[in-house]
């Protein structure tokens, strides 16, 4: 059973999709801890709730990037973590981190890259007027929402959806590829 942590700096909704799949056995794996970027983030308590190791920091307290991300890979260490999930994690990772779990970070996207990177891709798309939008998982590098693509899944944005309602579907497929998609990486 591969270890994994989850990255996170807000709600924690695909973190919860994640542990979610881990409880019901549709995922073979464990989340043996949760780093966080924002002490006050709510995916600290979620985690908390189902007995999962949380690591928040404030990254001002540190130096520089490669100090904070030499601590959090010495935690993923001491917690046997084989992969790294990023579930709106919103920071990009230094080469100190992607090295020591190279080709081992996954992160999810809510757009079709390589289209609409960075923040708000929603809004991105919405307002580009697209008629077709997804969801992209693909593992990290050193770009912003660069590195190869491992799955997608698109829907047709409906004429009468707000952006609430394109919200909620991008939503309800990254609440199922995620699992889907990690489930193929960490038991293979």
């Amino acid at each position: 059973m591969k270890r994994i942590a989850v990255f996170a700096s807000g709600t924690g909704t695909n973190f919860e999709a994640i542990a979610d799949a881990v409880e019901a056995g549709q995922l073979n794996a464990e989340i043996t801890l949760v780093v966080v970027d924002k002490p006050g983030a709510p995916v600290i308590e979620k985690a908390q709730k189902r007995g999962i190791d949380v690591f928040a920091f404030n990254p001002k307290d540190y130096p520089s990037k490669p100090d904070y991300e030499r601590e959090i890979i010495a935690r993923c260490q001491a917690h046997g973590v084989e992969w790294i999930a990023l579930a709106g994690y919103m920071r990009l990772l230094s080469p100190v981190m992607l090295e020591a779990y190279d080709q081992r970070i996954v992160n999810i996207h809510p757009s079709l890259l390589p289209a609409f990177k960075g923040k708000d891709a929603i809004g991105q798309a919405i307002e580009y007027g697209v008629k077709v939008m997804g969801v992209t998982i693909h593992y990290v590098d050193a770009s912003m929402d660069g590195g190869r693509i491992i799955a997608q899944r698109a829907f047709a944005v409906q004429p009468q959806w707000n952006k609430e309602e394109i919200e909620a579907q991008v939503h309800a497929i990254e609440h199922v590829l995620y699992p889907e998609t990690l489930k193929t990486l960490v038991e293979e």
